[in-house]
């Protein structure tokens, strides 16, 4: 065997070697998204369709592989919409999915050819149900039971996991109450079901508590309180987070244990101080009143986004400000009520703190403040952050809150409603983070104000103002479409809108 001869099959035997090894011990590289160059600031209306009256547009779930968008709609009955996107930017509604013996749908996703759809039970406090159906041909591949009102359900980004909050409202009457959940269903595993609760945590309640988790509901035990919301899933589809939006806080799933293995209580904001001014009065004669007032503000948290910069992990939350306001149980009360009676101590100039003009017109929570327990208020609890904030997904450590900036871009644009100043103000329903053309984007959704913010939060701790554009009446979900999954192969941002049953499509412009 001559020396080339001998190199040759040497290097021969090496390549076999490596080929070997890449076999069986496949090296899996992260996915690179190709940068299209697009205009962040440039988004605008491209597409829409009309499927209804109110609540026709609630959420909406897009496949790739189909080009079919499905979507939640609640109009008459518990249904899901069917639209071919394949021709974007035309739209043509196929079909509708029909669940009659559900009291109500509330979420849909689709991952790897599979739409999954979330039904509320038969009575709204029963169990609920995972319907899983191929979205080639919309057969039913599996129906899974998950625990009371699954209001969210969502695929983990490697499409192994299913994962649904169980948020478990009382009934009306506050009589009955089930417990919170995290239903975690392993979809390799036909299917089965992990149901993770919150009794685990209860030794904790103290310390929790004194961070700022809301435990406070009529005879409700530590696990039935707490009410699951939403879920956003960590990219390496290990963990879930999870806003407890009444308890004022978010969770943290442990998917392949099934566990939840800690709550992060998000604490208040301070309105007395100016970076966090609020219009509070809708009877002061001025729209857009921002100012500081003696009052601390609960975030109670409704959408969360998951987003990676900067080698470091965050979650965005959008603070809507939800509460409990049942017929045997409301916490509501407005700071003029004659059964609200502020400590004279603490407040001495509560009687014209209690004005309308003041903060009499403000909503505010009859739960918290009395801290002496003498029958009067101490502290003034407001409900909703107002806001965007930006939390550190790890420890829950707040990085930036987008409020003041937000409701003074509206107001700038002539587009506050100035009768919701005393009831959440521009209510920040939705929020999905995403990136476009190398920047990490925040999108922002304002039910009502009927607009979308977006803010660039490449740098989460110092977020910058890119746009703000409206959108149908009282946005409801937001999705992004990833240029390389989109039916025209651009960045789509996708809003279902609530109260004009319109989903409404949304592209930047190219560079």
């Amino acid at each position: 065997m001559t020396l080339k001869t001998k190199l040759f099959t040497a290097l021969a035997l090496v390549a076999i070697t490596l080929n070997a090894c890449k076999k069986s011990n496949p090296v899996l590289e992260p996915e690179v998204e190709t940068i299209l160059p697009e205009d962040i600031a440039s988004f605008k209306e491209t597409a829409m369709i009309d499927l209804g009256g109110e609540f026709a547009s609630e959420i909406s779930a897009y496949d790739p592989l189909t080009k079919k968008l499905f979507v939640v709609s609640n109009d008459g009955g518990t249904k899901v919409d069917v639209v071919d996107l394949s021709k974007y930017p035309t739209l043509t509604k196929l079909t509708t999915l029909t669940y009659a013996n559900s009291v109500g749908i509330n979420s849909v996703a689709v991952s790897n050819g599979l739409l999954a759809i979330a039904l509320n039970g038969a009575i709204s406090t029963a169990n609920g149900t995972v319907v899983v159906l191929k979205t080639s041909d919309l057969s039913e591949v599996k129906k899974i039971t998950v625990g009371a009102m699954p209001d969210m359900v969502t695929f983990s980004p490697d499409g192994n996991y299913l994962i649904t909050a169980n948020e478990g409202e009382p009934n009306d009457a506050y009589t009955f109450d089930p417990i919170g959940t995290i239903s975690i269903i392993d979809v390799k595993n036909n299917y089965s079901v992990k149901n993770a609760g919150f009794e685990s945590l209860e030794t904790s309640k103290a310390s929790l508590v004194a961070a700022g988790l809301r435990i406070y509901g009529p005879n409700a035990s530590f696990a039935q309180d707490i009410e699951p919301e939403y879920v956003a899933v960590a990219a390496d589809s290990k963990k879930a987070y999870v806003t407890l939006q009444e308890n004022n806080a978010v969770a943290e799933v442990d998917l392949v244990a099934g566990t939840v293995t800690k709550i992060m209580p998000l604490g208040v904001r301070d309105i007395s101080l100016a970076e966090n001014a609020w219009d509070v009065s809708d009877k002061d004669g001025k729209v857009g009143q921002l100012g500081t007032w003696p009052i601390k503000a609960f975030y109670l948290p409704d959408a969360i986004s998951y987003f990676s910069t900067g080698g470091s992990n965050y979650l965005a939350l959008a603070n809507e400000g939800d509460t409990r306001a049942w017929g045997g149980y409301d916490e509501e009360i407005r700071v003029s009520s004659k059964s609200y009676t502020l400590d004279a101590t603490k407040f001495p100039t509560a009687a014209t703190l209690k004005l309308e003009t003041n903060l009499g017109r403000l909503t505010v929570s009859k739960a918290f403040g009395d801290t002496d327990g003498d029958g009067d208020y101490d502290e003034i609890y407001a409900t909703g952050g107002r806001s965007m904030s930006i939390i550190n997904a790890s420890n829950g450590q707040l990085v930036a809150n987008i409020g003041k900036d937000l409701e003074q871009r509206v107001i700038d644009a002539g587009k506050y409603e100035d009768d919701r100043s005393d009831n959440k103000g521009v209510e920040v329903e939705s929020v999905t983070v995403a990136q476009v053309n190398g920047k990490t984007l925040a999108f922002i959704g304002m039910e009502r104000v009927d607009h979308i913010a977006v803010y660039d939060v490449s740098i989460p701790a110092t977020p910058k103002f890119v746009q703000l554009f409206a959108t149908g009446d009282a946005p409801e979900g937001l999705m992004f479409v990833k240029p390389k999954d989109s039916p025209n192969g651009r960045s789509l941002l996708i809003v279902s809108n609530e109260a004009d049953g319109t989903v409404r499509f949304y592209q930047p412009n190219k560079i």
